[in-house]
């Protein structure tokens, strides 16, 4: 018996070592792969080569690449060798249901089950196609599309005194939300919508092609919506912050004027709404399309054989992640706390001025001998 078994040990070796050989005769290839994952619990997506206490999708991605047999082991410890290129880079706990990644393998058999054998249930790869061997799927990508879901109760007036599960969104009040999201569309400077952009950076100016908010509906009680935003790119922390600056004016806290101030050169006061409901929706690849899609020897890169996947993946982990998350750390709820601590009204150049105005009267007022401690 024993030696049946080890017989049994020693052909499965061989055979893996059989495979092996196989895997480094095949060619590599240049493909995407669509992938859909939950960000929660992890530092984004983006490899920090060097940092391993702080985990990433791409940890996890490049691990099962490895151990699959796509890629050699010396490819996953420097990226480059296998070309490889994330379309968007998504923050500390941001989900995606359509990420797209490119880079060179081997085309094994049962790629996309070896890979997925190997990924926690979370992460799943649930598309592959060949592209052109100069693809990037940075570089040649034309737009994005993120949802962001939050829960309704955000939109309530500040002076109104709500009950979070039993709040429901008016229609009055959806209208004003869409109103103002539509603001956004068209091309606008958002230098204030992330960090370290100057106003005179050129970069700083992005397309947004639409944006809006849907139908709300209720899951465990509790009323959430998905707002939708296609952009042609986004800055780091934009879409968080263009979110968080409509929830300000909705609840009152903010005049609707900022927007239009909040795209000139002053600094404005923007918040910047919690990362747990935004997911990486769609990436879109139009001129790539138009150009290799229909060439006999490549597909367009787009997926819908593959919708049903991603809706099933989206409510069996992004939505529940998202509402259960919603519920026991309340991140919504603790960050419209923090709203009234925001200067919506000032310019930096006049907080300034207030500041020296100030200092200036309470010195005048100390050296008449009614000063006071407070600033």
């Amino acid at each position: 018996e024993e030696n049946g078994h080890q017989n049994k040990r020693l052909k499965s070796d061989a055979d893996e070592e059989d495979a092996e050989d196989q895997n480094k005769k095949l060619p590599k290839r240049k493909i995407v792969l669509l992938m859909a994952y939950s960000g929660k619990g992890y530092h984004g997506m983006q490899r920090n080569v060097g940092s391993s206490q702080f985990k990433t999708i791409e940890d996890d991605l490049v691990s099962a690449l490895v151990q699959s047999g796509c890629i050699p082991e010396n490819h996953g410890e420097d990226m480059k060798k296998m070309s490889f290129q994330r379309c968007a880079r998504t923050d500390k706990g941001v989900s995606a249901a359509g990420q797209i990644v490119s880079l060179k393998v081997r085309l094994i058999d049962d790629i996309l089950e070896k890979i997925n054998n190997h990924l926690p249930s979370h992460i799943r790869i649930l598309g592959l196609k060949r592209v052109t061997g100069g693809f990037n799927s940075k570089n040649k990508c034309d737009a994005r599309t993120y949802s962001y879901m939050l829960p309704t109760f955000a939109f309530a007036h500040k002076d109104h005194d709500v009950k979070e599960e039993l709040y429901r969104v008016d229609r009055e009040t959806l209208d004003r939300v869409n109103k103002l999201l539509a603001c956004y569309k068209g091309t606008h400077n958002f230098h204030n919508f992330t960090s370290q952009k100057g106003p005179r950076d050129p970069s700083a100016k992005r397309y947004i092609m639409e944006m809006y908010c849907g139908e709300p509906f209720v899951r465990e009680n509790m009323e959430f919506a998905v707002i939708q935003v296609k952009g042609q790119s986004f800055m780091m922390h934009q879409i968080r912050k263009m979110i968080g600056l409509v929830i300000a004016i909705v609840k009152g806290y903010a005049a609707e004027s900022i927007m239009e101030r909040s795209w000139g050169e002053e600094k404005v006061d923007v918040p910047k709404a919690p990362g747990l409901g935004l997911v990486l929706e769609k990436v879109h690849f139009e001129k790539y399309n138009r150009r290799f899609g229909n060439d006999g020897l490549h597909e367009p890169l787009e997926w819908p054989e593959e919708e049903e996947k991603i809706a099933v993946f989206k409510e069996q982990y992004i939505y529940p992640t998202i509402i259960n998350t919603e519920r026991e750390e309340k991140s919504m709820a603790n960050w419209l706390n923090t709203l009234p601590i925001h200067d919506f009204n000032s310019s930096a150049v006049e907080m300034q001025a207030n500041n020296k105005i100030s200092k200036k009267s309470n010195d005048l007022e100390a050296s008449d001998g009614c000063g006071d401690d407070s600033d």
